[in-house]
This record gives structure tokens, sequence and C-alpha cells, in this order.
């Protein structure tokens, strides 16, 4: 894809904030709730200041060149404390705040930091893992706390330490040079910590990759992004809060994914970067809407009729819609995961500029994208403008893994050679993912290599592609599409599923109340889905459950863990097809 904006060039992270900051400086960076109807505004200017001051309190407390990490909530003292370690004191390692105590204490050996930012919740087991010597950990910088106190630092006094030690003449954080093309960032890949890879990262990689977005999609200071999404996940990071202050936007943050529809409305968002079930939910929410006024129909036909319409044209028909999420959205990415096909038209088709993103921890991670002038249902887009991709070994359909080639491309898995030679062949990244690129140049990604189910007959079944299906029958929350052996014969794989259904919507929608009735009503909606299908991708055999998938901290499904607890636990079929 070609440029299409001016954007700022930057060489690091300290160069995007001194750029940005000299023309945005008196433009809102954060707008916070402290109270109902009430709220905290911080200026671009005054973040940057923040920042200059944690990182030189930083250094004075001997974190120069060492492994710092940040853990907590989406809130801006994250931010804060993720660029001060960043921008000239050492290494930054985010870590997921959904981690279990055993495994946070893992990730905290395994990456050596010396140092973490923390919210309060996280004050008991990392004082524990302080006193057990885990790892190199010396010192623990608490985001809630107003003053240090029993050997925990306070971020806020040491941002205030940081002012005047400024004001008294130390340079030494403000002159600090930085290597772009050196490690600067640590990411852990998502699985178990045993089996979860270290991601080495740059400011070049970064930067290249907030440079490519910024010259493809019109986005200002005059934007308004909701941070929703963990933080220490790239995507959230690169296109959330990153992207935020280099095109010198403001950032809001959500009260939870029950409230995205009412803060979206409150704040007047317009960016948003998010995965597929939040735009599946908010549309659940839309229709819900709709339907209670009586207009279903109303706005089904409304959908066709102006198919064909601009989008400025469909905005105006679907006013009230639009109204309902505060009637300034410009852009919503989705990214992640796989978003319905389906779902991407009806926005599409209510006026909603909703395009499809991919990328990968390892890619820093934006690959390609669409956008509203390049775009196409179901696609990813096009790749950036600096990246390059191209399909190995692909077969009759034009199906293969995707590899591509650019300077957001990590730098290493660190201190894995091995993984890293099987990643990086001849200068391109092997992303794991098995995809089409059409004639156009938009990308379609089929599903993972390592999750495709192979048949008897040799042909390849794409669970994400079935799952798809399934998610559309009413009632049904999530599904897990997945092989099961069924003779002997390791080649005689059949296809089953786990669906996990909302009782209450099931029970409603088809008029069902026992357990049985619920298994033939979920029977007979599986056989349509089979009927549409050739014989050998049809679903055999079904499980139904109330209790959600394994999934990741950005909602991509756990398939391994997924499959290892239906092995465990599913002795027997709830219900053969």
């Amino acid at each position: 894809m070609s440029k299409r904006h001016e954007h700022v060039k930057i060489n690091d992270l300290k160069d995007m904030l001194k750029k940005s900051g000299a023309k945005f400086g008196n433009q809102i960076a954060y707008q916070i709730r402290i109270a109902e109807n009430s709220y905290e505004y911080i200026t671009h200017k005054e973040v940057r200041e923040k920042i200059n001051a944690l990182g030189t309190a930083f250094i004075d407390m001997g974190l120069k060149g060492k492994r710092v990490a940040v853990i907590g909530e989406n809130r801006y003292e994250w931010e804060i404390a993720y660029l001060a370690i960043v921008c000239g004191v050492g290494i930054v390692v985010p870590l997921d705040k959904s981690l279990p105590e055993n495994e946070l204490k893992n990730l905290l050996e395994r990456s050596g930091v010396e140092a973490i930012v923390y919210s309060k919740k996280y004050e008991t087991v990392l004082e524990d893992a302080k006193k057990e010597g885990i790892g190199k950990l010396k010192h623990l910088i608490c985001m809630d706390s107003e003053e240090h106190k029993n050997g925990i630092y306070s971020e806020k006094e040491l941002i205030e330490r940081g002012i005047k030690l400024i004001q008294q003449g130390n340079k030494e954080y403000l002159e600090a040079k930085i290597d772009p093309k050196e490690m600067s960032i640590m990411l852990f890949t998502s699985g178990t910590t045993s089996a979860s890879k270290i991601v080495a990262l740059s400011h070049y990689n970064i930067c290249s990759n907030l440079m490519d977005i910024a010259s493809i999609l019109d986005i200002d200071e005059n934007d308004v992004f909701l941070s929703f999404l963990p933080l220490h996940h790239v995507f959230e990071c690169t296109v959330g809060f990153l992207f935020a202050l280099y095109t010198g936007a403001k950032t809001v943050f959500a009260d939870g994914i029950r409230y995205i529809p009412d803060n979206m409305k409150e704040y007047k968002v317009s960016v948003m970067a998010s995965v597929p079930a939040i735009y599946e939910g908010i549309f659940k929410i839309i229709l819900r809407q709709i339907e209670k006024e009586g207009k279903l129909e109303e706005f089904i036909q409304k959908q066709e009729q102006y198919r064909n319409s601009s989008m400025e044209k469909k905005k105006e028909v679907f006013h009230e819609v639009h109204e309902m999420l505060g009637n300034n959205v410009k852009l919503l990415i989705s990214g992640a995961a796989s978003l319905d096909a389906r779902i991407e038209e009806n926005y599409r088709l209510m006026g909603f500029n909703l395009v499809q993103g991919y990328g990968l921890t390892e890619t820093s991670p934006v690959v390609a994208i669409g956008t509203n002038e390049h775009h196409k249902v179901g696609s990813i887009g096009k790749t950036v403008p600096s990246v390059k991709a191209k399909i190995v070994n692909p077969d009759t359909q034009g199906v293969g893994e995707l590899v591509i080639q650019g300077p957001n491309v990590m730098i290493e898995y660190f201190e894995n050679k091995v993984e890293t030679r099987k990643a990086i062949v001849d200068g391109w990244f092997y992303t794991g993912d098995l995809a089409r690129i059409d004639e156009e140049g938009y990308i379609f990604i089929c599903g993972r290599k390592k999750s495709v189910i192979v048949l008897k007959n040799g042909k390849n079944i794409f669970p994400e592609e079935m799952e798809n299906l399934i998610n559309r029958i009413e009632g049904i929350e999530e599904s897990f599409v997945f092989g099961k052996q069924m003779s002997e014969d390791k080649n005689d794989i059949k296809i089953f599923a786990k669906l996990v259904y909302n009782k209450d919507i099931v029970e409603e929608a088809y008029k069902v109340t026992e357990q049985e009735e619920i298994y033939q009503a979920m029977k007979q909606k599986i056989k349509e889905i089979n009927q549409t299908m050739p014989h050998y991708k049809a679903i055999r055999g079904i499980i139904l459950t109330q209790e959600p998938l394994i999934k990741t901290t950005t909602n991509k499904i756990k398939r391994q863990s997924n499959l290892e607890k239906i092995e465990k636990e599913e002795t027997t079929w709830n219900c053969k097809i």
C-alpha cells in the first residue's frame, strides 16, 4: 500500500516524544475520570515532563541499563512508566496483568528485571517475590502510593524527585542517547511461561510501524482513542498508546467491557483498536435496541437500499445508531483474531469505517491493515508501506504460509537462536499463518498453520472458518472446532465442536428448558451448517457447555489448552450428529 498522508519522521521513541511534544504540547493527551462527571486533564507537554522526571529518578536509583517491568490495568501511570524506562533508562518488560502468581514469578525470573512498576493489587505477590529472592528483583515501585513507604517506592514521589533533580541540573536522562536498533523492549508471547518465547524489539521496529500507520490512516490531534485492550499486548501498545501520543491525539480509558458503548458516547471516541469479540458484542447491543424499538425489518431494508451509497450517506441514514456510540466514530480497527465477515459488512453498511488489521508480537505488530479507500470484506487489507509479504508453498487454491519482510520484524527471540532461525529465514519472517493474496494485493487469512486439521483424504480444515459459522447460531457465545481420531488409524480424523452457549438466550430463542431439548436444538442447527458444506467437513459431534473457553488476554482461543481440557474431562459426547 502506498503512503497517503504526511507524517513526522522519527528515529526513536525519545525523538517521537520530542517532535510530537513540540507540535502538540498544549493538546490534551489524557482525560481521566476522577468522579462522576468530573475529570482530570493532562496535556502532551505535562506527559513529557512526567516521563523525563521519572526517567531521571530511575537513573538516580541506579537503574541505568537495567531491565524494568510494568504491570497493571490500563492507565496513564502505566504509559508514563513504560516510556520513562524505554527512552533513556534501560529495557522495558511489559507483563500480562492477568498472570497467576506462579507464572508472574516465573517471568520475573526469566526476564531478569531489577525493578517493577505496578498497581496496588500486585503488591502482596511482588513483596513475596522480592523476599523469596526471585531473579534479580530489588525495587518495587507502586503506581498508587502517595509516598515511599516500607521499602516500596511511590511513582508519584519519584516523579517529584525527578523534577527537583532536573531543576538542580541533572541532565543524564534528558541527554541519554538511544541506539534505535538495540533491544529496548522484551515481550513474552502468549502461552505457558515455559513455552512462551521472549520477543526482542527495538525503537527502530516500533517507530517504523508508527510511521507506516500514520502514512495510511487519517488520524490527527483532534482524535480521541479509547484504550481497552491490555497495554502489555503490542497491538494496544503500538496502535493505541504510542500512536495516540505520536499523532497528538487524546486517550481515554474504558471502565470495563460492559461500558464500552457508554464510554464511546461519553468521551466522543473517534478511534478504537479492539478485538472481534468487542465489535460482535457492540453489534448485538445495537440489534437488541433496534428490536426493542420494533425497527428491525426497517433496519434490514435500509441496509440493502443504501448498500452502494457513500459512507457519509450511510452515516446519515443510520444516525440513530451512530448517536448510540457518541456520533463521532471515525475509525474502528479489528485485530488480534479473525473477524466474522458478516459482522464487518454490517458495520460498514451502517456507515462505520470498520477495518481489519493483522500483525504479530514479532512484527511490532502491524503487517497489514484495511483503510476506507483500500478495503475488501474478509480481508486484512494490504501490507503497510515498508512491509513486503508473499505466500510460501501455496496449494491449488493459492493458500500457503504468509511470510513477511520489513523494518518492523523483531531482532530475535531473546537467547533462543534455534527458534529465531526457524522463524526468520533469508530475511523473511515466517508467521505461521496460512493465507492467500489476491491479484490486487489484498491478504486473506485462512487460519493458523498449527491448528489446521488434515483429514484422511488430504483435505485441510481451517477451524477458525468453521467457528465463525457456528458463532452465528443464536445463543452461541463462542466455539472450538477440533479433530478427533476415531479409530486405530491415526489418519481417521473427524470434526467435532465444543459450543459455549448462553442458557437464557437459548431457552428464549428455541422455547426449550430441559438439557436434552437444548441438545436437540443445537444438534439441528449444526445439521443445518453441515448441509452448507462438503460432506468431509461435516461436524460429527458436539459438546455443550456454559463455561468459557480458555483464551489469551486478547480473546484468542488457546487451542492446545482447550484440546487438553477436552481430552481430560470429556469422556462421553453430549450429542453425536
